[in-house]
């Protein structure tokens, strides 16, 4: 009787293990992956792709660069993203944005062309996302995305030696939209089945054509498009129940 007792105890103990070690945030409940979905939905008015000019100086193109930069859905992973993929750039090469709603915070692991990367974690502030490294990072580094129209984006790198002295400007990245005009603040453009953003880019199921912001949202109609359209179509009916109670 001991024995069996022992024995269903380390059953239940391997498990507790198991889940213990192989829970991890991509396998997430199914509401904290809505919630973490929802807040990364602030980046809907800068999906798609920008050209951008670099200065090291505020209006001084000493040192200045160009570059093309998009933004994009990812939905490889059960914990969707924002990826920020940059061609041609001095100080980015890639940087994944995730939303933590344990912490409520916005996390950034930046990559640089030299391949060092840097984890960043923070907010929005009405039109900025600040995102600042740990303390103890040297030297410490803050990236602000300021959305300024549906025209133009600033991404601005700062960093700072020691925790007594204030940050520094490293550059800051001016972005003009490349393309089409943004759905909602244009006015009839398409919406993207999956996110609610700007479609820019058709995509087609049963002989009709919907529209997608990014190529990430493209994959994800592509992997499940009964379900995006589900998902879809369930927004539009409680959109539409809103408007007749109000």
């Amino acid at each position: 009787m001991y024995g069996i007792t022992v024995r269903r105890l380390c059953a239940i103990l391997c498990c507790l293990i198991g889940l213990g070690v192989g829970l991890s945030w991509a396998e997430m409940p199914t509401g904290e992956e809505a919630v973490a979905r929802t807040a990364l939905e602030t980046f809907n008015s800068i999906i798609g792709g920008w050209r951008g000019v670099g200065q090291p100086r505020r209006g001084s193109s000493k040192g200045a660069w160009s570059e093309q930069a998009e933004f994009k859905w990812d939905f490889a992973n059960k914990t969707p993203s924002i990826v920020y993929a940059v061609e041609k750039g001095q100080l980015t090469e890639q940087a994944t944005v995730v939303f933590d709603p344990q912490s409520q915070q916005y996390v950034m692991t930046w990559t640089q062309p030299d391949a060092t990367k840097h984890t960043l974690q923070g907010a929005w502030d009405k039109n900025q996302l600040v995102l600042t490294s740990s303390a103890d990072s040297f030297p410490q580094q803050r990236v602000t995305i300021t959305l300024l129209n549906d025209k133009r984006t600033l991404v601005l790198f700062e960093q700072r030696s020691t925790e007594t002295t204030a940050f520094s400007r490293t550059a800051e990245v001016g972005y003009t939209r490349a393309g089409t005009r943004l759905a909602r603040p244009g006015g009839g453009q398409p919406e993207c089945v999956v996110t609610g953003g700007a479609g820019t880019i058709p995509v087609t199921h049963k002989g009709k054509t919907y529209y997608v912001c990014c190529s990430g949202c493209k994959q994800a109609f592509e992997d499940d498009p009964e379900g995006i359209l589900a998902e879809y179509e369930a927004k539009l009916r409680k959109v539409r129940e809103g408007q007749q109670g109000s």
